[in-house]
């Protein structure tokens, strides 16, 4: 059985997209064309890493509406998609609807296209009423991504909540990938929350952000790859594309045993 990635070094890509909200196959078919593209790139990528709600963008008054019922069909979808190409996907996430609940929900996919992980996003963003649409998840979700290193996933607003991020360390996790629609004007908070998760926790952040106006937002784009040094392999600009980067699993091993941060925690004191 296929699961995740054959050897230490991988070639990520980063689909850096812009979201028409509220248009669910309009996105579907955009996103597609630019996944196409990016495993026609030469050296293909062996990774795909997809932005928050690419369906719907936060159409969040329609959102019952519009939302994948189970995520079934998307599901069916990228699945294909990572066997055709066989390329490892982690999906973003969609509006997704169980139970007559919606979830923000987002899903991996091996190189044969088997489901290897669901994640519904834990922490809902006040600012744009999410927590009035939308179902919080109740379990954090890690993957293994190849023989040696477990892989976490987290949500946009899920990022400025350490715990999770140390919790996802702690149990064996490598690398976290985040999945985002992070606006305008906290670029900032974006870039030093995305870069102090990857000091603290001696791991890499691979997160993919969205691009362009939606209702009254802005995103801005800055998709990157972090090595566990805290260093920036790739970063995007503030446009619609592809980020292409690489990474070295074995790194994480290296930077861990330089300094021994996770030997040297004292949890009977902070708890």
């Amino acid at each position: 059985m296929i699961r995740g990635a054959e050897n230490d070094n991988l070639r990520i890509a980063l689909i850096q997209t812009s979201i028409i909200l509220g248009e669910p196959v309009a996105n579907e078919e955009h996103i597609l064309s630019l996944m196409e593209e990016a495993v026609a790139k030469n050296p293909k990528p062996d990774l795909l890493v997809l932005p928050e709600l690419w369906n719907t963008g936060y159409a969040l008054e329609q959102i019952h509406h519009i939302a994948d019922e189970g995520g079934e069909h998307s599901k069916r979808w990228l699945s294909a998609f990572a066997k055709r190409h066989q390329v490892l996907i982690v999906a973003g996430s969609i509006a997704e609807t169980n139970a007559g609940q919606v979830f923000n929900s987002m899903y991996v996919f091996d190189r044969a296209g088997l489901q290897i992980a669901d994640y519904s996003k834990i922490h809902l963003f006040r600012l744009m009423n999410e927590e009035k649409y939308i179902v919080p998840g109740q379990q954090l979700v890690a993957f293994q991504l190849n023989d040696e290193c477990v892989a976490g996933v987290c949500i946009c607003y899920d990022i400025r909540f350490p715990e999770m991020a140390r919790s996802l360390a702690l149990n064996g996790a490598k690398v976290l990938f985040v999945s985002a629609e992070w606006p305008h004007p906290r670029l900032h908070h974006w870039r030093t929350l995305l870069m102090a998760r990857a000091i603290e926790n001696q791991m890499y952040v691979i997160a993919c952000n969205t691009v362009g106006e939606s209702g009254d937002a802005s995103f801005f784009g800055h998709s990157m790859i972090i090595d566990p040094w805290g260093e920036i392999v790739v970063e995007g600009g503030e446009g619609e594309e592809i980020v292409i980067g690489e990474v070295s699993i074995s790194l994480v091993d290296e930077v861990r045993s330089r300094i021994p941060v996770f030997q040297d925690r004292r949890p009977e004191i902070y708890y």
